[in-house]
């Protein structure tokens, strides 16, 4: 009985550690919760998001917010696991770019960034800012419906916080696609 039980903690620990692996180093599924990405991506559907970097302006990407874990586990005084709440955002602008909302009209250098189709533009003006060294600006299609980097609690979010390229959704079936 011994050896049955050392057997199964071995291979609950082995693909513990696989699984780790695979989202820490590859890549990871996530379903969409809300409809801050409408039309893009439905409330319910699963996403493959490949890591690590190398991100681009315009791309769908999942990330983090600032305190925002969902729990955290502390294994002695050095190890601690923490799981954090992901959202699924475009990125809009990178280090060193100026972003400003007039008007309801995104711009990002001076230059207007054509809305989502078919959501309307973002319901309130954003002052200009000039995105520092490892900040991002990300934001939901559905400007009218997202908490994102406009919000205090939010603003732009570090490198860190980006999680991985969001490249297609996977379910349902009728809406399978390469996300752009």
């Amino acid at each position: 009985m011994p050896q049955a039980v050392l057997y199964a903690a071995a291979s609950f620990i082995c693909a513990f550690v696989l699984a780790q692996a695979v989202t820490r180093f590859l890549g990871l599924f996530v379903r969409v919760k809300g409809n801050s990405m409408k039309n893009t991506l439905h409330d319910g559907s699963i996403l493959l998001a490949i890591r690590p970097g190398g991100y681009r302006r315009g791309e769908v990407v999942l990330c983090r917010y600032p305190h925002r874990t969902v729990r955290t586990i502390e294994l002695g005084a050095a190890f601690s696991l923490t799981w954090h709440t992901l959202f699924v955002k475009r990125l809009v602008a990178l280090p060193g770019d100026t972003v400003e909302i007039r008007k309801g009209q995104l711009f990002v250098n001076d230059s207007p960034v054509p809305d989502p189709p078919a959501m309307g533009s973002a319901p309130s003006d954003y002052p200009p800012r000039t995105l520092r060294k490892d900040q991002y600006f990300v934001l939901g299609d559905n400007r009218r419906a997202s908490h994102d980097s406009r919000a205090a609690d939010v603003g732009p979010i570090s490198g860190k916080m980006l999680q991985g390229h969001v490249k297609a959704v996977l379910w349902p079936p009728k809406r399978i696609q390469i996300v752009k």
